[in-house]
């Protein structure tokens, strides 16, 4: 199996480093995005198997982030990660798609197996339809 390649959208700096380490060990390959234009353009412009989205963040928002990459890809799984979201955002990001929402702070074993488990349902998605 290819490692899984992960994009992280967040503004949150030193976390996305922590992170970016953790997830490199456990075999994963990430990106990251400290805005949602660069990450929307990553995104267009490579590989990815899951994105890991903050819902607030300056500039584009992550339900902003999140119809643009819905746009151009409507089976990537999106996992929102964030310390503040009210029940309006989370039916928002629900309704899109969206496969898992997760509160910060999060332990670092959550978040790894939420992308290992939304990749592999893409995956299995993607072997049952034909589609690459």
């Amino acid at each position: 199996m290819d490692a899984i390649q992960v994009l992280m959208i967040d503004d949150e700096e030193l976390f996305v480093e922590r992170m970016t380490k953790v997830l490199s060990r456990r075999g994963m390959e990430v990106r990251s995005a400290s805005d949602g234009r660069k990450g929307v353009e990553l995104f267009a412009g490579g590989d990815c198997d899951v994105v890991v989205l903050d819902i607030r963040m300056p500039g584009m928002n992550g339900l902003e982030i999140f119809k643009a990459i819905r746009e151009l890809d409507p089976l990537t799984p999106v996992i929102f990660l964030s310390g503040h979201m009210d029940s309006r955002q989370v039916a928002q990001a629900l309704k899109g798609g969206n496969t898992e929402i997760l509160l910060k702070p999060c332990l670092v074993e959550t978040l790894a197996s939420s992308i290992e488990d939304a990749c592999e349902r893409r995956r299995c998605f993607l072997d049952l339809s034909g589609r690459e």
